[in-house]
């Protein structure tokens, strides 16, 4: 195995370790809360605390990152799993980078100096590996 095979590894692993993590941590209600801003403010996600409570909201996106993060483990051995979870972890990643754009306020002045959010910003190389996964599914 070499270097890049060792690399791709790696950031499909801690890719996975992330979803799974995050994922589970959406089932406590401390997470359910925390999340709620960035959901409630994003046009495509808003909706669903119309027809969900806060923590069925945190569940339902949950699922979907326990379920990502599985298909990723799972991508080593099957390039159909490889190309939806893929796909699926790049719309997680995605739609989580969004949020610097949909939520008020999420920007802020320090010292003159803009920053944000930064925990959003590890979704940059997240979302890569989910493109090289799903790249990778196609050779």
């Amino acid at each position: 195995m070499n270097l890049n095979q060792i690399a791709y590894r790696i950031g499909v692993f801690g890719t996975v370790i992330i979803l799974l993590w995050v994922g589970l941590f959406k089932f406590t209600a401390v997470e359910a809360g925390a999340i709620k801003g960035l959901v409630e403010n994003h046009f495509a996600m808003g909706w669903m605390y119309k027809v969900m409570s806060v923590q069925q909201v945190s569940n339902v996106i949950g699922i979907f990152e326990v379920v990502t993060g599985i298909g990723l483990a799972l991508s080593f051995f099957n390039k159909k799993i490889a190309m939806y979870s893929g796909l699926a972890s790049a719309v997680i990643f995605v739609t989580t980078l969004s949020f610097l754009f949909t939520t008020p306020g999420v920007f802020k002045m320090v010292e003159n100096f803009p920053v944000t959010d930064f925990f959003i910003l590890k979704d940059i190389p997240y979302l890569a590996i989910s493109l090289m996964v799903y790249a990778k599914s196609k050779e």
